[in-house]
């Protein structure tokens, strides 16, 4: 089922919570709404399922609109952060609810529900713990339970609400492959919430980027990732370091005089000494000692000039090397930022660098917005 979302708007009395949304869906898409706290994914997500009502903008269902659709008639699962299973039922009973629930000219036998019930949670790999409780099951399983209990109606669409939110990192990331495995068999129209960048970005077809009620963009894991289009999205995906500067006819200087970089930034070619930003990516940085001196020999621009910077910690965790710097020119990245680079193991070795030297940071690729 595909789902096109039009001009959806939601107050809660002064407070915004949605401003003109619109977004199609295609059916079998697995699409993740990204954002921070705040800004409007999960009343998107109530607004789809009709558990709100939007203010305005309608919600059609493969072209149907279902505005004054019942939330039970629009063939919608969902499933919550805190599983939201009844702890006085059986796993199996948990399942069997909604087929139990419905209407006594659609619900199925008590055969046909047992037959269903077992093979979803064969689906789910969970089939040994039918006669068990929720107070008995770990997180993960009971996440598990409460997604088979959704799928047990037959949902046209699934909605999950931060599924993985209140799990331990380990088994977040064991049970988010095991979600897109499932959907690449089942190929139920999904849309998922979540804060988690990584999560987004691994289990995705597609990822929605929300902030302040609005749409920043929409695109692949990929693409987001790659070209992300605004400020904000740079910021929110992954670690990124802030540089602030000067965009000049296609050029950005960060930093002052010889002790700075310069970086071709030829999207801005008409601009004229504006102030600008750049984002650059903590592994996208090159580092080199400091040598005393050097800045006496080097003209007018040359590629290896740099940002100055003291190395404050290294954290070496496995294959990465994690450099915290404080640059020297404070105007470079802002009062008390602290600058990230990070290196492989081996190379972080060889160069042998000591907490509290001077080392000198180049960006090799960055993203210059101007302000």
């Amino acid at each position: 089922m595909s789902i096109a979302i039009r001009n959806i708007s939601k107050e809660f009395g002064t407070f915004k919570a949605l401003n003109d949304v619109s977004l199609d869906i295609d059916s079998g898409e697995l699409v993740a709404l990204l954002g921070p706290s705040g800004c409007g994914k999960t009343t998107l997500l109530r607004i789809i399922a009709g558990l709100e009502t939007a203010d305005q903008g309608s919600i059609l269902f493969s072209g149907e609109d279902t505005t004054d659709v019942h939330v039970r008639e629009r063939k919608v699962g969902f499933v919550f952060q805190h599983y939201a299973l009844f702890r006085h039922m059986t796993v199996f009973d948990n399942v069997a609810f909604g087929l139990r629930m419905k209407p006594r000219a659609t619900r199925p036998s008590d055969a046909i529900i047992q037959d269903k019930v077992h093979e979803l949670l064969n689906l789910v790999q969970l089939d040994w713990l039918a006669d068990r409780y929720p107070a008995q099951l770990s997180g993960g399983q009971r996440q598990r339970i409460a997604l088979a209990r959704a799928l047990a109606v037959e949902p046209k669409v699934l909605l999950l609400d931060e599924p993985f939110g209140a799990l331990d990192a380990k088994v977040r990331k064991e049970l988010r492959r095991w979600l897109r495995r499932l959907h690449d068999d089942l190929h139920v129209t999904s849309i998922f919430v979540t804060h988690d960048q990584e999560e987004a970005l691994e289990v995705a077809d597609r990822v929605v980027l929300m902030n302040s009620g609005k749409v920043e963009q929409i695109g692949s894991p990929q693409e987001v990732w790659d070209h992300p289009a605004s400020p904000f999205v740079y910021g929110f995906l992954g670690d990124v370091n802030l540089f602030h500067g000067r965009a000049h006819e296609g050029e950005m200087q960060i930093g002052a005089g010889k002790q700075g970089v310069r970086l071709a930034s030829p999207e801005h070619s008409a601009t004229q000494d504006s102030k600008a930003f750049a984002y650059v990516r903590p592994h996208d940085l090159d580092v080199r000692r400091y040598q005393a001196g050097e800045e006496q020999h080097i003209g007018s621009y040359q590629p290896q000039r740099g940002i100055p910077a003291k190395l404050v910690r290294a954290i070496v965790v496995g294959p990465i090397a994690r450099l915290e710097l404080l640059p020297l020119d404070t105007a470079a990245a802002g009062s008390g930022d602290i600058i990230e680079a990070q290196m492989g193991v081996q190379q972080y070795t060889e160069q042998a660098f000591k907490e509290g030297e001077v080392l000198v940071l180049t960006p090799r690729k960055a993203r210059v917005f101007v302000a």
